[in-house]
């Protein structure tokens, strides 16, 4: 444990506490008189509790048309959502079933309904006829109001196990992950790319399963939620009598979440509104953290060139955070520059700061703050479900949750049911290193069998037949006899025979690491094709993040104990209902999952470079489809934009604490305090955009590429021996020669 404290700055300066500017109070009890000819309905709005302020009355007022609602994090965007529906169905007269709200889930819609429902002169039944539907729900019952009758594919579990059959069955299994295939497939459909004209976009393989995979669909009566939205678009497009009679039913159009919306649902959408477009679309483009699932924040930026009649109303002013939080996200966001001009405003003053801590690595990290949750549930000022833990991937939570679990603290764990050493690029390694402790233990062949390319069925019933005949203490030494083995994979299955039974005379680390470089790292470069070179970045992580955990155990023995007693604890948190019951229980999630929600306390994990922004954003070629018509340096600086907006919405997601944690060590690695937290603390004086500063303030030099482009300022750490064999590289935002050279930094060492 470190001596570190939470501290008001991320590191020792000068520069003042960033906080918004206060709201003005005056709300629709003044801003609306008496003799308003709507006055009626926003008295009626009042005695419901909902005051509305002077951009939400405008928004709820707006008459036809385009609207764009710019609505900031916590600004009450649901109210006018709300307060504009029922301003159309009170005050306009306008018949309910002419009204179309499109939501992005099931909860949001039934919220929807239920408290437009209890707005003036509505009640059930006419809630019932507004259309406040998901873009799935609706589209799927457009299709099938058309003659289109398929059985849908409802649960992504569902999903994944016909792709595995479809994978297995052209021999591919071991190689490719069903979700990762599923994910691509979406992304390339949502786009409107036709999957049998892609070319050499993908390699032959994943196109050789896309194509086995709609094949399989279509055979068997069987649609997913993106051939909903496909199919709804190819029926508008070819059928304009259908395409008429919807634009006749939905007359007025409201989409929430806006800045989520993909190419194929913005098509849809603007359709429909034609010929009146009677928009509404709201939605925050600071927001907009999904682009790997198609969403482009360009729909919010380019709105009023879409539609150059559009109306646009800001909602500014913050009701969730205090002053200090949401001055910390306004310093954040400010920094991107593809964004609509916007500063948001405080409702709520406190003397709290958001806090910071600079722990030595994850694992200090998540003591640390398993000591203050303890401390504030003791002390009764908090409950465990007022607090919630965000991170930028699933990597970064396996310390956090280990302690949770080891502490016996009620958790609620909203990313998969799995723990971190059963994913399925960590078992393996497990697998070998449970194999060198018993090597009777067959079942860790089983995943110790797809490393050879050898299949589980056929490795397993190989060995099981051997061992009947042939008992052998060590029946992982059978596989030399494997028949039909290349010669590749002879070479493989006799050097693995001997390293086994030496890794646990080493220490767990320093056996990852011998297996990595030996064999595990090439095996998933070969096994992963190029088309997902940032999920290859994320595997990897996941491995770094293995290596991070073994460092701190002596032996193998001990380290596998930890593993099974940290799982056999939370299988009876499980059993009791202390993981997945969310009544009393912290909350773990990554930033994506955490949009949309609130919590008091909010912990933001891992600040640190190479995590929060993602070290993979600054090689452009791994960004080849998601900006796919941005040269490499304008697909860099818009990959940092999205990170710096995911900062931006872990630290809005606080109501009155926040804490920001950097450990000084990720993965192995030495890191710097995310360039989102520093660059908002850096004296202006000796402000350089390059150094990442930490608390101490002592300096010292270190060997840099320094970039040799005009005007461009960006240098790099050479960060290991193989960097610095290299004469040059090229600059990862301009793409200009950069040549080594020293820089002065602050040192990251612990104070």
């Amino acid at each position: 444990m470190t001596n570190n404290k939470f501290t008001e700055t991320p590191f020792q300066t000068s520069v003042t506490i960033p906080q918004a500017p206060m709201a003005e109070t005056t709300t629709s009890r003044t801003l609306v008189p008496p003799e308003a000819p709507d006055a009626f309905y926003f008295r009626a709005l009042e005695q419901r509790g909902i005051h509305l302020n002077e951009p939400q009355i405008e928004a709820v007022r707006h008459g036809d048309g385009p609207l764009l609602v710019l609505a900031g994090a916590g600004s009450g965007k649901t109210s006018v959502l709300v307060g504009r529906v029922g301003y159309l169905c009170a005050v306009r007269q306008i018949d309910p079933n002419a009204l179309l709200l499109v939501t992005f889930s099931k909860k949001a819609a039934d919220e929807m309904k239920q408290r437009v429902a209890q707005l003036p002169g509505m009640d059930a039944q006419q809630a019932k006829r507004i259309k406040a539907q998901t873009y799935h729900s609706f589209f799927l019952r457009v299709i099938k109001q058309n003659g289109i009758d398929k059985d849908i594919l409802g649960s992504g579990r569902q999903e994944q196990i016909a792709m595995k059959k479809i994978i297995k069955g052209l021999g591919f299994q071991d190689r490719y992950q069903p979700e990762t295939i599923l994910s691509l497939l979406s992304f390339y459909k949502l786009q409107l790319k036709n999957i049998r004209e892609l070319g050499d976009a993908v390699e032959k393989e994943i196109k050789d399963i896309f194509l086995a995979y709609e094949d399989w669909k279509a055979q068997n009566n069987y649609i997913n939620f993106d051939d909903v939205l496909l199919m709804a678009y190819e029926l508008l497009s070819k059928q304009p009598d259908v395409l008429a009679a919807l634009q006749k039913q939905c007359r007025y159009l409201l989409v929430d979440e806006f800045q989520d919306t993909n190419l194929v649902q913005y098509k849809l959408i603007q359709m429909i509104a034609q010929p009146q477009n009677n928009l509404m679309v709201v939605g925050d483009d600071d927001q907009t953290i999904y682009s790997f699932n198609g969403a482009d924040s360009d729909f919010i930026l380019a709105f009023d060139r879409q539609y150059p009649n559009a109306e646009t109303v800001t909602l500014d002013i913050n009701y969730r955070s205090t002053q200090r939080i949401i001055g910390l996200g306004n310093a954040v966001i400010h920094k991107n520059k593809r964004r609509k001009e916007k500063t948001l405003k405080a409702t709520n003053t406190s003397p709290l700061v958001p806090r910071y801590l600079r722990p030595t690595n994850s694992d200090d990290e998540a003591e640390r703050l398993i000591e203050l949750i303890s401390r504030i549930v003791q002390q009764k000022k908090q409950s465990y479900k007022d607090i919630a833990v965000l991170f930028r991937s699933s990597a970064n939570s396996r310390a956090m949750l280990e302690q949770l679990a080891l502490s016996h603290i009620p958790y609620m764990d909203y990313g998969d049911k799995e723990t971190f050493y059963d994913h399925w690029v960590v078992k393996p390694l497990l697998a070998h290193l449970r194999l060198s402790l018993d090597p009777q233990k067959l079942e860790a062949i089983d995943d110790v069998l797809p490393t050879l390319y050898i299949p589980r069925d056929k490795g397993r019933e190989f060995l099981q037949n051997k061992e009947r005949i042939h008992a052998n203490d060590h029946p992982f030494d059978h596989l030399n006899s494997f028949p039909s083995l290349k010669g590749f994979q002879q070479k493989q299955v006799t050097e693995r025979i001997a390293l086994v039974p030496t890794l646990h005379k080493m220490k767990p680390q320093q056996a990852i690491q011998k297996m990595r470089q030996a064999f595990y790292d090439a095996y998933l470069q070969a096994n992963q094709p190029s088309k997902f070179s940032q999920y290859k970045e994320n595997l990897l992580d996941q491995l770094d993040e293995l290596e991070s955990s073994a460092a701190r155990f002596l032996t193998v023995t001990e380290f596998i104990h930890f593993i099974d007693e940290f799982k056999r604890k939370r299988e009876a948190m499980m059993a009791r209902g202390a993981v997945q019951n969310d009544e009393d229980a912290v909350s773990l999630m990554t930033i994506h999952k955490s949009k949309g929600m609130e919590f008091p306390i909010v912990f933001l994990i891992g600040a640190s470079e190479g995590t929060i922004p993602h070290h993979s954003i600054f090689d452009a070629s791994k960004m080849k489809d998601t900006y796919p018509s941005l040269s490499q340096k304008q697909k860099v600086e818009a990959a940092l934009e999205e990170e710096r907006r995911l900062a931006y919405v872990a630290i809005t997601r606080a109501k009155s604490h926040l804490v920001v944690s950097s450990p000084k060590s990720s993965q192995g690695r030495e890191t710097d305090i995310s360039r989102f937290f520093s660059d908002i603390f850096q004296d202006k004086a000796t402000q350089n955009p390059s150094p990442r500063p930490v608390r101490g303030g002592k300096m010292e030099t270190v060997n840099a590429w320094i970039c040799t482009g005009h005007d461009c300022i960006v240098w790099q750490r050479i960060s290991n021996h193989k960097e610095a064999q290299l004469d040059s590289k090229p600059c990862p935002i301009c793409q200009s020669p950069m040549e080594k050279g020293r820089k002065d930094v602050l040192q990251t060492s612990s104070s």
